[in-house]
């Protein structure tokens, strides 16, 4: 295949992996917003028998897929930024299924977000090829990470504008677990490859790399679906942000990679993550920070649209065709939001 139909599939996958982390999203707030079982089983097993929630984990499998076969075809530096258009995608998506308008406020939110994750995109690769985390690298960054999501995750404040910034909170902690389940991912490559630094890691070593991978992934997965309470654009915005954030902290502290154009680089990377903080707090004034169904029913206040990863959708008993979770019809009313079990 020539370079210019590499460059053509390569955002062709990057446009479909968007696309469905979008439907992802705007499906697992909805879910988000579904009432507690009637038979008064805990939310977090409730939410597994829920078929709605394993389309939302086929549909963000599907766009992890098209994601890493994007990268195949084209360079991080194509394919990341492409990536940063889920926030574009959900927007619309989110109001339509919730029957209301994007606001121009929202709009506004998305651009300066999304010319934020650019940016960052754009300085944070590592100048030269970095090595994998050691064994030890490895397991300190899990337990100092583990620490961070539990403070990021436990607060509990009240009201929608606290629902809001708790929301805030669970899509930081998601997002940063996303991040170094993709460092470790890197690590066991190594290991598995025998390439890892200092000593050869034994068999249970090995297993305990691949245990933490399926628990930080796990863990964003369902903080991801905690975040979905406090609006969707925000959240999804937030976990965006907070991925390659913990990538790259991981990266020019423990790997020697360094921000693109040196102290340049450093200014560029403050300078776009304060455009990106822009955005999100417009985002968490635009309509949808409170809960897409209180706008949808005019009561400001109600159920809550979510983020980024995953596909459900509302669901009073049963499940939903596919047309339903993709969004294209919503209940005249969303229920209040439900926690998950903690």
């Amino acid at each position: 295949m020539n370079p210019a139909a590499d460059t053509a599939l390569a955002v062709l996958l990057s446009l479909v992996s968007a696309a469905g982390y979008a439907l992802a999203a705007v499906a697992q707030s909805r879910l988000a917003a579904a009432p507690a079982s009637p038979d008064g089983r805990g939310t977090l097993r409730a939410l597994l028998a829920r078929g709605q929630w394993w389309w939302a984990v086929g549909l963000n499998a599907a766009g992890a897929l098209a994601h890493v076969a994007a990268l195949h075809h084209g360079p991080l530096t194509l394919v990341q930024p492409l990536g940063a258009l889920t926030l574009v995608a959900a927007l619309p998506l989110g109001a339509y299924c919730a029957r209301r308008r994007v606001t121009r406020t929202e709009w506004r939110g998305a651009l300066w977000t999304l010319a934020g994750l650019v940016g960052l995109v754009a300085v944070t690769g590592p100048a030269a090829p970095g090595e994998a985390l050691s064994l030890r690298e490895a397991l300190a960054v899990a337990a100092a990470t583990a620490l961070l999501i539990a403070a990021l995750s436990s607060g509990r404040r009240q009201g929608n504008g606290g629902r809001a910034g708790r929301g805030l909170g669970h899509a930081t902690a998601s997002g940063i677990a996303s991040g170094v389940a993709s460092a470790l991912t890197q690590t066991l490559t190594a290991a598995l490859a025998l390439d890892l630094p200092g000593a050869e890691p034994t068999w249970w070593q090995t297993a305990l790399l691949a245990v933490l991978i399926s628990g930080f992934a796990t863990g964003g997965l369902l903080l991801s679906q905690a975040a979905y309470r406090g609006g969707l654009a925000a959240p999804l915005a937030v976990v965006n942000l907070s991925n390659p954030a913990a990538a790259a902290v991981i990266g020019v502290a423990l790997l020697g990679e360094t921000f693109r154009a040196g102290a340049w680089g450093w200014l560029a990377a403050g300078g776009a993550s304060l455009i990106a903080a822009r955005g999100v707090v417009l985002l968490t004034k635009g309509g949808g920070g409170t809960g897409e169904a209180g706008v949808a029913t005019g009561t400001g206040a109600g159920a809550v649209v979510g983020t980024s990863t995953g596909a459900g959708a509302v669901a009073e008993s049963g499940g939903l065709p596919a047309a339903r979770i993709a969004g294209l019809a919503a209940p005249e009313a969303e229920p209040a939001g439900v926690p998950l079990a903690r």
